[in-house]
């Protein structure tokens, strides 16, 4: 296993190297003078500009600056931003809030998506798995946007006025883990729906295998054939999922923290490539990359334990 470990770890190397000079490049090629972005309408004093040049290096080839950023990284210094603020200072905190979101966003879709999908193999055929089949294309419909708002406006303005009693926090993050939960369900509704579906097939398909057949043929109680072989068995491409919709959520939550007002990535994401701030836009999205990459580890290691066929070494 260890061997395994450190062969993903060195074949992760190129992955992150070609993925922060894709999004190095991508930033520094949008049209524009950064510095002049962060003078606004006045116009950039000659001298002040060359000396930013010279310190951010500016004027060098791309390769040439991608070579600096990358001798940074390793030292652990994500750069220094064009006010002079170091970059670790500025998303250090606002990374906290939108893991917190986003696990909060992973629970909600493990438990809603994986109860459905069950749910539904077990009532293959019958109006319950219509249902759910249907609730699903419902939830893939309607826009993070719209879902957003409507909830926000229904459970956390509508139901306080009728009842007085606040049921979820409307905005901000002052109310600590009820701050996150409705926020949570809004970003967790679409993946809800994809996990459903292939949480429905997969069991579908294992329930139809000849070992699980042969088990209930055996005498075996029911339950036990389900939770023992069926859904064990079952769990390899839901893990995969979710472990690959954790980086998917921590970088697409930028219209629901800017719904809910939360101080986020996403928003600060959003405003440094409004403020055409370069080392925030690369930093965050290095950050991203070894986060995704981490929990993709993580989800292969996990195959050893459900399945002991699999074996690495």
């Amino acid at each position: 296993m260890g061997r395994y470990v450190l062969r993903r770890l060195l074949q992760a190397i190129p992955v992150l190297l070609g993925t922060t000079f894709l999004i190095f490049a991508i930033v520094y090629a949008l049209p524009g003078d950064p510095l002049q972005a962060l003078a606004g309408e006045k116009r950039v004093d000659p001298v002040f500009a060359a000396a930013m040049r010279e310190q951010f290096h500016l004027n060098e080839p791309l390769v040439v600056r991608y070579g600096y950023y990358v001798r940074d990284i390793v030292s652990g210094n994500f750069g220094t931003t064009f006010r002079g603020l170091p970059v670790s200072t500025i998303f250090e905190g606002k990374f906290q809030v939108t893991f917190k979101l986003a696990m909060t966003a992973l629970i909600f879709e493990a438990i809603i998506g994986v109860g459905l999908g069950l749910w539904a193999a077990l009532r293959r055929g019958k109006w319950e798995d219509k249902a759910v089949l249907a609730f699903t294309l419902l939830l893939v419909s309607i826009p993070t946007l719209v879902s957003g708002f409507v909830l926000q406006l229904v459970l956390g303005v509508k139901f306080k006025q009728s009842t007085g009693l606040a049921l979820f926090p409307v905005a901000g993050i002052g109310d600590g883990l009820r701050s996150y939960l409705l926020p949570g369900f809004v970003l967790a509704t679409v993946s809800v729906a994809y996990l459903t579906r292939l949480t429905r097939t997969s069991l579908m398909e294992t329930l139809r295998a000849d070992y699980v057949r042969t088990a209930i043929a055996k005498g075996m109680p029911r339950r036990r054939v389900l939770g023992r072989h069926a859904l064990r068995n079952s769990l390899i491409p839901m893990v995969t999922y979710l472990g690959a919709d954790l980086g998917t959520l921590m970088g697409g939550a930028v219209i629901t923290e800017t719904i809910f007002n939360l101080p986020g990535i996403g928003q600060q994401l959003f405003q440094s490539v409004y403020l055409r701030e370069n080392p925030v836009v690369v930093g965050i999205v290095t950050v991203l990359v070894l986060i995704y990459i981490v929990a993709n580890l993580v989800v292969d290691l996990l195959y050893a334990v459900l399945d002991p066929r699999i074996r690495y070494e």
